[in-house]
């Protein structure tokens, strides 16, 4: 795609605004085009440079079989990170950000495991031997763990990254990414500290189209990373099966010579 036709998608979905100028974050200087009318305007060219870096590093890490975290807990955004989230095949948070989901991950994998179990439960007949009161206990204890880490039950170690809206929203999560060495993509905006991060993605990251545009196109970056994993395993299996045939085919061979002989010996 040409860089102006994705800079014309990206200002129809309006990802150029920014935060009013008195809100603004000085570091954020290098990515804002102008000012008007007291907000900040981002400059869609760098965004649109940024965003094809993060999409490439992305697709990177997807292709190596690590997971990428996606994060986000505003209103206007968990649905459309869970959706695209949950197209590329990723695990992500959009309830509240669980402290010590990644510096205590030990903590959070066994809360997940609890899931399993209940469910075991259910399904070897334990469940129906508790009394009532007891059942509904482990219902309400197990509804609690699907909403906040259900989305996250498949992902067993600690992700390659994370990808955040609103990394003002999720200081947290980043803090947490930062002290783990995990490479940070985010959405930020222009009352944010692109410091925090190490693929800054400068956008609006208020409005649902502005989300949508830029969490679509990282997914799909992540998908064709995950499709070129799956094309080299296959490409790896099948020249697996070939060289076991050409061994076995030598062998065959090997032995011909061996069984002529014993038959004139005879």
């Amino acid at each position: 795609m040409a860089n102006n036709e994705q800079v014309k998608e990206l200002l129809d979905a309006g990802v150029h605004f920014g935060h009013l100028t008195r809100k603004w974050n000085p570091n954020m200087a290098p990515y804002i085009y102008m000012e008007r009318n007291g907000i900040h305007i981002i400059n869609l060219y760098k965004t649109s440079a940024k965003l094809a870096e993060a999409e490439e590093a992305l697709k990177k890490i997807a292709a190596s079989g690590r997971k990428i975290l996606f994060v986000a807990t505003k209103k206007q955004a968990k649905d459309i990170v869970a959706e695209n989230a949950q197209k590329a095949n990723m695990p992500y948070i959009t309830e509240r950000w669980p402290g010590g989901m990644l510096t205590n991950f030990v903590t959070i994998r066994k809360a997940v495991k609890k899931m399993s179990s209940i469910d075991r439960m259910k399904q070897d007949g334990t469940f129906n031997t508790l009394s009532k009161k007891e059942r509904l206990a482990v219902d309400r204890t197990r509804a609690k763990l699907e909403k906040n880490l259900g989305s996250i039950s498949d992902m067993n170690r600690l992700p390659g990254a994370i990808f955040v809206v609103d990394i003002t929203r999720e200081h947290i999560a980043v803090k947490e990414a930062q002290k783990l060495n995990i490479p940070i993509f985010a959405m930020v905006d222009t009352n944010s500290d692109p410091r925090q991060v190490d693929y800054v993605i400068p956008s609006n990251d208020d409005a649902g189209k502005s989300i949508a545009k830029i969490v679509s196109s990282v997914s799909d970056a992540i998908v064709d990373g995950l499709k070129e994993r799956k094309a080299e395993k296959e490409t790896e299996a099948a020249v697996a099966s070939e060289g076991a045939e050409v061994k076995t085919a030598r062998k065959r061979t090997a032995a011909a010579p061996i069984a002529v002989a014993s038959s004139e010996e005879e």
